[in-house]
C-alpha cells in the first residue's frame, strides 16, 4: 500500500511501539505503518509480536518484531540494541505497554504498586533513555509519545490508585525529558485514551469497575485506531514544533 503523503508521511522512519501485539498498541502500529513507517512491534510475547508484524507485512507495509519485557532493565537495553542493529535507530518511540489491573486503596499491597509502576512508569523511563541515546547519536531528531490515560482528567473507576499514579508519572517524565531533549530536536508528548474496548481492558483483574468512567462518552467508545491517529499527529512532520503537550482522545467523555 502507498504511504500517506504530505505532512503525515513517515516514509523512511523507524517506529518502535511497545505493547504493540494487541489492543491499542496494534492500532497504533497499523496507523504508523500505513503512514509509511517501518514499525517494530515490541512485546513481552514475541510470538504475538511476530504474528502482528506478519499481518502488517502481508498488507504491504514494513514491520518487524522484538521481545521486550518493559519491567526489566536488561530486557529493555538488549531489546533496544537489537532494534538499532536490525532496523536502525528508531525515530519514533511509542511507550504504550501497560497494566490496568485494579486494587482498592484500602486493600493496597506493595507488590501491586511496584508491578504497576515498574511496567507503566519505570519502563517508559528506561525506554526513553535508551532510545533517546540512539536518537541523539544519529542526530536526526525524533519523537517520543507516551500513552497515558484519561483517568488523569477524571475518567476514573475505583481501584485505580496505583494505575492513575503510574500514568501521572508519565506527565512528569514528559515535562522533564521534553526540556532535556529539545536541543536535540526530539519532541515528547502524551496521548490520554478514554474508554477503549481492548482485551487488556476487558481482562483487567480486580474489583468490578465502578465510577465516573462508566459514563458512556457522547461520541462513543474509542477504537485503537483513534489512539493511533493521535500518535500519528505527534509523530508526523505536522507536529514538528509541538512538544510537552497532552491530548485526550476520550470520545467527548470530558463534556459530560
Amino acid at each position: 500500500m502507498a504511504a500517506t503523503s504530505g505532512i503525515f508521511d513517515l516514509s523512511g522512519k523507524v517506529a518502535l511501539v511497545t505493547g504493540g501485539a494487541s489492543g491499542i498498541g496494534s492500532g497504533i502500529a497499523a496507523v504508523l505503518a500505513e503512514a509509511g513507517a517501518t514499525v517494530v512491534i515490541a512485546d513481552i510475547d514475541e510470538g504475538r509480536a511476530r504474528a502482528e508484524a506478519a499481518t502488517l507485512t502481508a498488507a504491504g507495509h514494513r514491520a518487524g518484531a522484538v521481545q521486550i519485557d518493559v519491567a526489566g532493565e536488561g530486557s529493555i537495553i538488549d531489546g533496544c540494541a537489537k532494534v538499532v542493529a536490525d532496523y536502525g535507530s528508531p525515530w519514533i518511540l511509542v511507550n504504550n505497554a501497560g497494566l490496568q489491573h485494579r486494587e482498592m486503596l484500602l486493600d493496597a499491597t506493595v507488590d501491586f504498586w511496584d508491578r504497576t509502576l515498574d511496567v507503566n512508569a519505570r519502563g517508559p523511563y528506561l525506554l526513553s533513555r535508551e532510545v533517546a541515546r540512539s536518537m541523539v547519536e544519529k542526530g536526526d531528531g525524533g519523537r517520543i509519545v507516551h500513552i497515558a490515560s484519561a483517568s488523569l482528567i477524571g475518567s476514573l473507576v475505583k481501584g485505580h490508585a496505583a494505575y492513575a499514579s503510574s500514568k501521572a508519572a508519565l506527565l512528569g517524565l514528559a515535562h522533564a525529558s521534553a526540556l532535556e531533549l529539545v536541543e536535540h530536536r526530539i519532541t515528547v508528548n502524551i496521548v490520554m485514551p478514554g474508554g477503549v474496548a481492548t482485551p487488556g481492558a476487558i481482562g483487567a483483574q480486580g474489583p468490578s469497575p465502578d465510577g465516573p468512567a462508566r459514563r458512556p462518552p457522547p461520541l462513543g467508545m474509542c477504537e485503537p485506531r483513534d489512539i493511533g491517529a493521535a500518535v500519528l499527529f505527534f509523530a508526523s512532520p505536522a507536529a514538528a514544533r509541538v512538544t510537552n503537550q497532552a491530548l485526550a482522545v476520550d470520545g467527548g467523555w470530558s463534556l459530560t
